[in-house]
C-alpha cells in the first residue's frame, strides 16, 4: 500500500513553489488559495469573515468546503445560505487541540493541517506557503480581498500565537513527516530550529 501523501497550499508569498512541477497526492487549499488548484480535495476555512463575504457574494470558493466551528456557527445562524451552499460543503471539522487557546489563534492552515494528519491519516503533508514559520511575514494572498490588520504589532501578536501551535501539532503528530517548503532554512519554531524533531524536514527552493 502506497503512502498517504497530502500537499497542503497555504496563502504566503513562497505558495508559487508549488507550481515548479506537477505534484501527486490529496490537495487541500486554505480559504481561497493564490492560484487555481483544480484537483483539490477541499478547502479548509475557518472564520467569520471569510464566510460573511461568500454570504454577500463579494467572494467564491469553487472548491468543496471544510468548515470550523466558527463557519459552522454561520451556517447555523443563515439557515438560507446554507441551504443555498449545502452541496459544496464536504464536512464540518471542529476539534480543537488542546495547544490551541480558542479558534481564534487556530488558523485555516493549522486546521487543514491538522486535518491531513487526524482525519486523513497522511504519512507525508508537504507545506507550500506558510511563511510565518520562516519569517515576520504574515502577508497573505486573502489580504488583497478582505481587510486585515499587517501592522507590526498585530503581526508579532498573530505571530505569537500562531508559532506554538505549529509545533504543538508537529509534536503531536511525530509518525508524520511534515516537509516544509520555502527559500531559506530558518525557523522561527522550536527555538529557531535548534529543537526541530525529526519528523519536519526542510525543504529549500531557489527564490524567484
Amino acid at each position: 500500500m502506497g503512502k498517504r501523501l497530502v500537499q497542503v497550499v497555504g496563502n504566503g508569498d513562497a505558495s508559487h513553489f508549488y507550481n515548479d512541477e506537477p505534484r501527486w497526492g490529496l490537495k487541500l487549499c486554505c480559504n481561497l488559495p493564490p492560484f487555481p488548484v483544480p484537483d483539490a480535495y477541499a478547502s479548509c476555512i475557518v472564520d467569520f469573515k471569510f464566510m460573511k463575504a461568500m454570504t454577500e457574494g463579494s467572494i467564491i470558493c469553487p472548491y468543496q468546503w471544510i468548515l470550523g466551528a466558527r463557519p459552522k456557527a454561520w451556517m447555523d445562524s443563515h439557515a438560507g445560505y446554507y441551504m443555498r451552499a449545502s452541496k459544496q460543503v464536504k464536512e464540518f471539522y471542529t476539534i480543537l487541540p488542546p495547544y490551541a487557546k480558542n479558534y481564534t489563534d487556530f488558523n485555516c492552515g493549522h486546521m487543514a493541517v491538522h486535518y491531513a494528519s487526524w482525519k486523513i491519516k497522511a504519512d507525508e503533508v508537504h507545506l507550500w506557503g506558510f511563511d510565518s514559520i520562516f519569517d515576520f511575514n504574515l502577508r497573505s494572498v486573502s489580504d488583497l480581498y478582505l481587510q486585515s490588520a499587517r501592522d507590526n504589532i498585530n503581526n508579532n501578536r498573530l505571530s505569537g500565537n500562531w508559532r506554538p501551535i505549529w509545533e504543538g501539532l508537529f509534536t503531536e503528530f511525530s509518525n508524520v513527516k511534515f516537509v516544509l517548503h520555502h527559500f531559506h532554512d530558518q525557523l522561527k519554531i522550536f527555538n529557531n530550529g535548534k529543537n526541530k524533531p525529526d519528523n519536519v524536514i526542510l525543504e529549500v527552493h531557489r527564490k524567484k
